[in-house]
């Protein structure tokens, strides 16, 4: 029996199918202690990498002997060092996020409940990998932020936090993810999950690349709802903004192709930006099962 404390957005039958994956970085990273990634710092253990003259004082066990018997000059052995994967989940809060939901007070359907899901699809993976997660929740500031950590306990707390989070009505991300990242030192992964429906998208692509800069690798999982890709057929509908913007009556037919033009617009200026800043983007449609999405990345990672 599950216990008390886990979250109902926690299908541990389910992600049982996935715990043989390893959530694995395109790059090298850095963490607290040894384990199975690949570090930035070059050491004495783990895959060979490369050469360098000794300096007097270093440890003579480190002296490859044959190269100094084949030349007659003092060469160390290079390895790269491995470290845990230390990755930072980012969720978008903004009510936007709440499109889809069956009612206001049932958000089933909505791209909130999915990124919950994924979220804590991640965590679960991340951590029994025995590597590292922790948690953001983002809105016009840093709402939630829970530092990495891989403990039972740990992981637990940030599976609840997800499964409590609240949204806000918000048009900016920007001023929450640069208040995550001074409180980030560490370089890792940050995965943020995302609908992109906001007004800064240039000073929330400039925030993300403050981490890059630092050599974090950045996922960017872009949330769609497929009522959002096309407009409902009918005569007349009424329109009502998330975020404040008001409601709008009007016949789908009349502005269904400018529509689609807008949309399409803006998933690829998102694409777009991340592409230039060096994420790792990925367009998620809400009607794929988050399992699905979960799995297919995982596969690829790990291969």
């Amino acid at each position: 029996m599950a216990a008390a404390t886990d979250s109902k957005f926690l299908d541990l039958q389910a992600l049982a199918a996935l715990e043989q994956l390893r959530f694995t970085t395109r790059h090298r990273i850095e963490g607290a202690y040894s384990g199975r990634h690949a570090s930035r710092q070059k050491g004495g253990s783990g895959e060979f990498v490369d050469y360098r003259e000794y300096t007097p004082g270093e440890d003579l066990r480190r002296l490859d002997w044959k190269v100094y018997a084949r030349t007659g000059k003092s060469y160390v052995r290079l390895f790269q060092d491995e470290t845990n994967l230390l990755c930072t989940l980012a969720i978008d809060a903004s009510a936007s996020m709440l499109f889809g939901a069956k009612s206001s007070s049932n958000r089933t359907g909505s791209k909130l409940e999915y990124a919950q899901y994924l979220a804590t699809g991640f965590s679960h993976v991340i951590s029994h990998g025995q590597d590292q997660v922790g948690l953001a929740v983002l809105g016009d500031q840093l709402i939630e932020s829970i530092p990495c950590g891989g403990t039972v306990t740990h992981v637990r707390h940030c599976q609840s936090t997800i499964e409590k989070i609240e949204t806000s009505p918000t048009l900016h991300l920007a001023p929450g993810l640069r208040q995550l990242f001074e409180r980030t030192p560490s370089r890792g992964v940050l995965a943020l999950m995302s609908d992109f429906l906001i007004d800064d998208l240039d000073d929330l692509f400039a925030a993300i690349r403050l981490f890059r800069h630092r050599q974090f690798e950045v996922i960017l999982l872009h949330l769609v709802h497929p009522d959002e890709e096309q407009l409902p057929e009918g005569s007349s509908y009424r329109f009502e903004g998330l975020e404040g913007e008001g409601r709008i009556d009007c016949s789908p037919a009349h502005i269904r192709d400018e529509y689609a033009k807008q949309f399409s617009n803006h998933l690829a200026m998102v694409r777009s930006y991340a592409l230039s800043a060096g994420c790792d983007y990925r367009l998620v449609s809400t009607s794929q099962s988050y399992l699905s999405i979960l799995g297919s990345f995982l596969v690829e990672r790990s291969g």
